[in-house]
């Protein structure tokens, strides 16, 4: 099955967060990581600590930012799928947080890659 544009994009987005996240000495833990209250797009390792990591990449401003798409719907979706994670990898217990990477990618400028941490409280 062929990936529509849109996936392709999202794909690349990923993939741009990971590379941005391991040059600042995060580690990879699991990419693309299924919950049954959804995906994990990253899941990173920062010292001691996880790092859930949702990528949100946009090729236009048409739909607003990208970090515009974490509704409270959406917050909740990855809470749930985070905690979900952890208690099926119970190896991985310790400290954890959820990050945004929201990449903006506009035809001719190279890629903006803003990272929000902490974003759930």
């Amino acid at each position: 099955m062929t990936a529509t544009p849109r996936q392709n994009l999202g794909k690349w987005g990923e993939s741009l967060a990971a590379d941005y996240l391991a040059q600042r000495g995060y580690i990879l833990v699991e990419r693309n990581a299924r919950t049954p209250y959804g995906e994990l797009d990253l899941v990173m390792r920062q010292g001691e600590g996880l790092v859930f990591v949702e990528v949100k990449t946009r090729a236009s401003r048409a739909y607003g930012l990208p970090e515009e798409s974490i509704t409270p719907r959406k917050q909740g979706h990855l809470l749930n799928a985070a905690r979900a994670y952890l208690q099926n990898h119970a190896e991985l217990s310790g400290d954890w947080r959820v990050d945004v990477i929201a990449i903006r990618r506009i035809h001719g400028f190279p890629a903006e890659v803003v990272h929000f941490e902490n974003v759930l409280h």
